[in-house]
C-alpha cells in the first residue's frame, strides 16, 4: 500500500510543479494563447484532485496506529492544492503590461479612473475567492473529522462485537461445565448410595451370622 501511495505522492508533485509553472506565465499570454493556457490548466488541476482522491483512499486503508505520519503528509498535500487553485484563479484575471497598456490608451485621467475601478473589481474578486477557500478547506476538514470518525466508530463496534462473542463463548462454556458438575453431582449421590446400601447388607448380613452362630452354639450346648 504504502508503494502506491509513494507513487501517487511522485506523480503529484510533477504535476504540480507543470501547474505551478504554467499558471506564472498565464497572465503574460495573449488572448487566444491565454484561454487555452487555462483550459490546459484546468484539466491539470483536475487530474491533481484525482491524485489526492486516491491518496486519501490509500491512507484511509492504512491501520489506525500508523496513519498520523500519511494525514499530516495528506493535509499538506491540501494546503497546496488549495493554493494552486488561488494563485490559478489571480493569474486569470491578472493583466500583464502590454495588456494593461491597451486598457489604458492614452486617456490618462480616464484610463487611471478604469484602472483603479480594475484593480478594485479585482481585490473584490479575490476576497470573496479566499472566503471561499477557506469555507470549502473548512468542510473539507469537518468530513475528513467525519470520516475518521466513522472508522474509529466503526473499530469500536467491531471490538465490542468481538468482545461479545468471547463472552457469549465463555457463558456456553460455564453452562457446560455447569451441567458437567450437575452430571458429575449425580453420579457422585448414586454411588454414594450404593456404597451405603451395601454397608447396611454387610452389617445386617453380619448379624445374621452372628445369630446364627449363636444358635446354633446354644443348640450344642444344650444337646451335651
Amino acid at each position: 500500500m504504502s508503494s502506491d501511495f509513494e507513487g501517487y505522492e511522485q506523480d503529484f508533485a510533477v504535476l504540480t510543479a507543470e501547474i505551478t509553472s504554467k499558471i506564472s506565465r498565464v497572465p503574460r499570454l495573449p488572448p487566444d494563447e491565454k484561454k487555452q493556457m487555462v483550459a490546459n490548466v484546468e484539466k491539470q488541476l483536475e487530474e491533481a484532485k484525482e491524485l489526492l482522491e486516491q491518496m486519501d483512499l490509500e491512507v484511509r486503508e492504512i491501520p489506525p496506529q500508523s496513519r498520523g505520519m500519511y494525514s499530516n503528509r495528506m493535509r499538506s498535500y491540501k494546503q497546496e492544492m488549495g493554493k494552486l487553485e488561488t494563485d490559478f484563479k489571480r493569474s486569470r484575471i491578472a493583466y500583464s503590461d502590454e495588456v494593461r497598456n491597451e486598457l489604458l490608451g492614452d486617456d490618462g485621467n480616464s484610463s487611471e479612473n478604469q484602472l483603479i475601478k480594475l484593480r478594485e473589481e479585482r481585490a473584490h474578486l479575490l476576497d470573496n475567492t479566499e472566503r471561499l477557500e477557506r469555507s470549502s478547506r473548512r468542510l473539507e476538514a469537518g468530513y475528513q473529522i467525519a470520516v475518521e470518525t466513522e472508522q474509529i466508530g466503526q473499530e469500536m463496534l467491531e471490538n465490542l462485537s468481538h468482545d461479545r462473542e468471547k463472552i457469549q463463548r465463555a457463558r456456553e462454556r460455564l453452562r457446560e461445565t455447569d451441567a458437567n458438575l450437575g452430571k458429575s453431582s449425580r453420579i457422585l449421590t448414586g454411588m454414594l448410595r450404593r456404597i451405603i446400601q451395601n454397608r447396611i447388607l454387610l452389617v445386617i448380613l453380619g448379624i445374621i451370622v452372628v445369630i446364627t452362630i449363636l444358635t446354633a452354639i446354644t443348640f450344642f450346648v444344650r444337646k451335651h
